[in-house]
C-alpha cells in the first residue's frame, strides 16, 4: 500500500514538474500573459491617478508633473506592448502518464 501511494506521489510530482517546465512557459509566452497583466495594472494606476488629481482643489506644478509622468510612462509601456512579439515557446516533449494502462 505504501509503495502504491509513493508511486502515485512521484507521478504527481513528475506531472507538476513537467507542467511548470513545459506548459507554463509556453502559455505565458504565447498568450503574452505578463504584458497583459501589466497593462491592466497600469490602467488601474492611471485611473486612480486621474481620480486623485481631479479631486484636488488647487493642484500645483509638482502634482501636475507627477500626473504627466504617469501618463508618459503609460504611453511608453503601451508602445512596448504593441510592438512586442511573443516568442512562441514550443514544448520539447509531451508528458507520458505511465499510471494509465
Amino acid at each position: 500500500m505504501f509503495e502504491e501511494q509513493k508511486k502515485d506521489a512521484v507521478e504527481k510530482i513528475k506531472w507538476v514538474w513537467w507542467f511548470l517546465k513545459e506548459e507554463l512557459p509556453q502559455f505565458l509566452s504565447n498568450w503574452r500573459t505578463v504584458p497583459r497583466i501589466m497593462m491592466v495594472l497600469y490602467g488601474i494606476v492611471f485611473y486612480n491617478t486621474m481620480q486623485w488629481f481631479m479631486a484636488l482643489e488647487n493642484p500645483n506644478n509638482a502634482q501636475a508633473g507627477f500626473v504627466s509622468v504617469v501618463v508618459g510612462a503609460g504611453a511608453a509601456w503601451f508602445g512596448l506592448y504593441v510592438n512586442g512579439k511573443s516568442s512562441k515557446v514550443q514544448s520539447s516533449k509531451k508528458f507520458k502518464d505511465t499510471s494509465i494502462g
